[in-house]
């Protein structure tokens, strides 16, 4: 689900701030949630935040050092290779190597 813009984030604030209703009335008029109402608020009173939070997660490699190099190696041998091929751990260059891989 996508971020709420900072548009309906400042109005929600705004009302909150001029105390025009309840977190709970609050949420009915602008049509989300109540629980973020809640903490769209209280990350506000603690960080002075109205901005969404960064979303995702770290989307770096998790195959570092001599398995990294292992890998590239073997991809530009074989560049059609399947994941499931790699984590099987057959054979390459005749070197059968410990790579463990999760899928």
């Amino acid at each position: 689900m996508a971020a709420y813009s900072l548009d309906l984030r400042e109005k929600i604030l705004s009302a909150w701030q001029n105390k025009e209703n309840t977190q709970r009335d609050l949420a009915k008029r602008f049509k989300v949630s109540l629980s973020f109402v809640r903490d769209f608020l209280r990350r506000y009173r603690e960080t002075d935040e109205i901005a969404a939070k960064p979303q995702g997660g770290d989307r770096r490699s998790k195959i570092k050092g001599k398995n990294e190099e292992l890998v590239k190696a073997i991809v530009r041998e074989q560049n059609d290779i399947y994941l499931r091929e790699l984590s099987t751990g057959q054979k390459f260059n005749g070197v059968k190597e410990g790579l463990r891989i999760e899928m």
